[in-house]
């Protein structure tokens, strides 16, 4: 069976974009991603294209006017999972055989009139009285630091490390480093997460190709392999969110572990669901990177920072680019695809072999989240 590689990437800015339609950021992440491969747009044998919000038939309108068509185009939604998703189908279809390139798109505008805080579920009680997502964070950061004798300044702490990696990211024109301070004197949004604990709401797309065995020999540019790709789904649980752990996180985790072969020891990089600061120090436990109720002290001792034990959303992570629903998924894992072909710039993190990609979203009544998506890229 083959293995899958990632041969190209491309990105938009991420912010808002008050001028362009999610369509045409799709289009710019796409044309990005088939320059960068170098690889003959015509080739593409399939498309896979994730949104949320962005209505029937978004691949195919994206593509249909870049005379892109005719090939398999399919449409993913799963929540802030669904770039992941986009991903994990494309590296399905390879590792069949049904296809030997692969793009997978994902897009999203969520700075259009009309938004607003996205509900935990539509439909539930508790949403429609206010459970927002920073409220509902708010309730899980409280929890943590009662439980773990936690601090505001450990959480401050995510906040100035990836402010500060955004300001080397060129896809983050907005981007300022905050100190401590500013952090935590920054309006309070739900105590105890502060405007700047919190993701901004933007605008943006990313795609990257994959190929197969046969394919990547045949390139000259830089690839780097997919080693893993796991998607799953919440269980029931007490709260019907997230809590002090993500159980499907390290479920995901942990069969993306055993599928490429690797430990949590061994990641040198990882971009992770980090949309509230509490959510990044939550998932360094998740993932394995530090142990229950450690997570704390592994964000003020900046054991995530990009030289530190394993650098931790060297993108800025969500915390700086905000978290255009489709897009996440696809710009984690091409910020990985950049870091282990040494196209990282100032935000390059050395001697980067191994790459984890994390997303987590999407509110079910009953369960903890809709959907997880864990990918793993190593060097080639």
């Amino acid at each position: 069976m083959t293995r899958v590689h990632v041969a190209g990437a491309g990105m938009t800015d991420f912010g808002k974009a008050p001028d362009r339609d999610a369509f045409q950021l799709g289009r710019e992440a796409v044309w990005k991603a088939i320059n960068s491969a170098g690889i003959d747009p015509q080739r593409l044998d399939v498309a896979t294209a994730g949104h949320v919000y962005q209505g029937p038939s978004f691949g195919q309108r994206v593509l249909g006017e870049m005379g892109l068509t005719g090939m398999p185009v399919i449409n993913v939604e799963n929540a802030c999972a669904s770039g992941g998703q986009a991903i994990a189908v494309a590296y399905s279809m390879i590792k069949a055989g049904q296809a030997d390139v692969a793009l997978a798109l994902g897009a999203e505008k969520l700075t259009k009139p009309g938004g607003g805080f996205l509900p935990v579920v539509n439909q539930d009680l508790e949403s429609s009285m206010g459970r927002v997502l920073p409220s509902a964070f708010a309730m899980v950061a409280q929890r943590y630091l009662r439980t773990y004798e936690a601090t505001p300044e450990q959480l401050a702490a995510v906040s100035v490390k990836n402010s500060a990696n955004a300001t080397l990211n060129p896809n983050i024109p907005s981007a300022r480093a905050y100190t401590a301070d500013e952090v935590l004197d920054s309006p309070m949004i739900a105590e105890p997460l502060t405007r700047y604990m919190c993701c901004p709401v933007s605008d943006g797309a990313a795609a990257v190709i994959l190929v197969s065995d046969r394919v990547a020999s045949e390139l000259t540019g830089p690839t780097a392999e997919l080693a893993a790709s796991v998607i799953n789904s919440g269980r029931r649980t007490k709260y019907g969110i997230v809590d002090i752990e993500s159980e499907m996180s390290r479920r995901a985790a942990a069969d993306a572990y055993r599928q490429a072969g690797i430990t949590a020891s061994d990641v040198d990089v990882c971009e992770t669901h980090d949309p509230f600061a509490i959510a990044e120090i939550i998932h360094y436990e998740d993932l394995g990177f530090c142990g229950p109720g450690e997570g704390g002290a592994f964000a003020a001792e900046q054991r995530g920072a990009i030289d530190g034990e394993v650098a931790v959303s060297p993108s800025g992570g969500l915390l700086a680019k905000g978290h255009p629903l489709g897009a996440t998924g696809t710009a984690q894992v091409a910020e990985l695809y950049w870091q282990l072909t040494e196209q990282a710039g100032q935000r390059q993190v050395p001697g980067a072999r191994i790459g984890l990609a994390h997303a987590l979203g999407g509110g079910v009544t009953g369960i903890e989240s809709g959907a997880c998506s864990v990918h793993i890229l190593k060097q080639n």
